[in-house]
Formats: C-alpha cells, structure tokens, sequence
C-alpha cells in the first residue's frame, strides 16, 4: 500500500504514520525527519532548508522531490510506503506524479485550528532521534526524556504559537487544495480527529479497509 498523510501541521500525522508502519510492515517516508537529519548534519540542504522550516514556509519542491526519490529507490520501499509531509503543493503533487512516485490512497486527518494551536504548544521532540510526544496525549515515561533512545526532549521552534498561525496559513493556502486534486482522482479519503490517538487509529482502519 502507498499511502500520502495529509492534514494540518500537528494534526497527528507522524504518530498515525509510526502506527500504520508497524501495522503493514511498510516503511514511514517522513520530509521533516529527513530535513531535520539534514540539519542537525549541517550539510548544504540542511542549511539552505533551516531558515524556511523555523519560519514555518515551505521548503522549495526541488529539494524536497530530490530527497524523497532518493528514499522511494531504496530496497525497503519495495512493497510500499506512507508519505508524511509530502507533496505540500499541488505542483509537487504534479511533480511526483510526472517523475513516477504513485500512490493508492491520500488520507486526510481533520483537526480545527484551534485544537492544532493548544496542540503543539505540548509537542516535545527528541533533538537525538526526532521521535515526537506530547504533554497531554502521549507523554514520555519519563519527563524531557525519549522513550526510544534516552536523548532530551525539546520544544521545536515551529511549534512555537506564533509559528504555528504562520504555518496553518501556509496550509490551508497551499496544501488543503491537495484534497480536491486527490478526490478528483478517487484516491481521497478523510478521517475527523477523535479525542485519543487510539479512537483515530480505529478511524484510518476503517477508512482504508484494513
């Protein structure tokens, strides 16, 4: 199955991702993981990509479809994939289609902002490992510490309010028209937030037929 996650920023995209990864055995192809990496590494993507990310702007589409095709070619993604935070744009959408990444199935997680605003202000993000968790719904074992790798959680600065606002702006502008150009093609399908992360899981299980 190869699968696109879209959905506001914090709308529980990467935790929905982990989940499914493990459910079908298929690997979790995420941008922000893979920029983040890049960043922390210092090297010429990662420093050309910082300054968009903690703006909370999109980063340009040739390096984001050049990184994912690279990852696409590995041997892992052989019997399929879900994409998590791309395409971003209608034109990387129609990039990833002419270049031949295909897909099954975009999936649409609905959150109102507000609830993704009060949401992110409790995200925590291991500066080792890039796992996510959250004060409220999924915290650590144990306080500023990740449950996978031991490393110090923090508070990423675009989960910062103000960059949030600017974030969700860029989304409903730039990424909320993927739902239409995916409908418009039958492959669209959309799942309401629930209150547990649980409860939502149950939601994309029904809504993909697994």
């Amino acid at each position: 199955m190869k699968l696109i996650l879209l959905g506001a920023p914090g709308a529980g995209k990467g935790t929905q991702a982990e989940i499914l990864s493990r459910e079908l055995q298929i690997p979790t192809i995420s941008t922000g993981n893979i920029l983040r990496a890049a960043i922390k590494a210092g090297t010429p993507v990662g420093l050309q990509a910082k300054s968009y990310i903690e703006a909370g702007q999109l980063v340009p589409d040739d390096v984001i479809i050049g990184i994912i095709r690279e990852r696409l070619a590995e041997s892992d993604c052989a019997n399929g994939y879900i994409l998590d935070g791309v395409p971003r744009t209608i034109p990387q959408a129609e990039a990833m289609e002419s270049c031949g990444i295909e897909i099954d199935c975009a999936l649409s997680i609905e959150v109102e902002d507000q609830v993704i605003i009060d949401r992110m202000s409790g995200r925590r993000t291991c500066k080792d490992c890039s796992s996510t968790f959250h004060i409220v719904s999924n915290p650590p074992r144990q306080e500023g510490v990740c449950d996978f790798c031991g490393g110090e959680l923090t508070i990423r600065k675009d989960d910062a309010p103000e960059t949030v606002k600017a974030r969700l702006v860029v989304y409903h502008t730039e990424t909320e028209p993927l739902k239409a150009f995916y409908a418009a093609r039958g492959k669209l399908r959309t799942v309401d937030n629930q209150p547990t992360i649980e409860a939502t899981t149950a939601e994309i299980r029904k809504a993909l037929g697994i």
